[in-house]
């Protein structure tokens, strides 16, 4: 269940777990919001097909934001074949180059979990967790690939 959001507009602090039908109820609220859907569904599909266990979804996307801009995202990179994400979704693999073709692919931005999102090596899903504009923590939404089961 994905909780309501805190008096900042952001999901309270924590990690949310969801399945993805109550995530698209939730925030697919917009046609603009839907077809940031659909690029995540299938960055999920690639990911999924290379042996990602879960995703990580934060940024405005994921906040009480009428109209976000995009949304921001992170996976579980441990178990993943690099080989098959590289053949399947080389704008996923090869995230530092291609954060301009992910954008207009996916219409969001994906990162593998583990990398270091700032200059002290702060991992994305540790910096996803944090509102730097406010310096207060935040809460992101995690979905589970595993079981989750898509349509093609």
């Amino acid at each position: 269940m994905i909780p309501e959001f805190a008096d900042n507009g952001h999901l309270p602090v924590g990690v949310h777990w969801t399945v993805w039908e109550d995530f698209i109820e939730r925030f697919g609220t917009t046609p603009r919001r839907v077809k940031m859907i659909d690029g995540l569904n299938l960055a999920m599909k690639q990911l999924k097909e290379a042996g990602c266990s879960t995703i990580y979804i934060d940024g405005s996307f994921v906040s009480s934001k009428e109209s976000p801009g995009d949304y921001d995202c992170c996976w579980e990179d441990d178990g993943v074949n690099s080989r098959i994400l590289k053949s399947i979704a080389p704008a996923i693999y090869n995230f530092p180059l291609m954060r301009a073709e992910q954008k207009i692919k996916y219409r969001g931005e994906i990162f593998p979990s583990s990398f270091p999102a700032n200059e002290s090596g702060t991992p994305y899903i540790d910096f996803f967790q944090f509102d730097t504009r406010t310096n207060m923590r935040k809460g992101i939404i995690a979905i589970d690939l595993v079981r989750w089961d898509y349509d093609d």
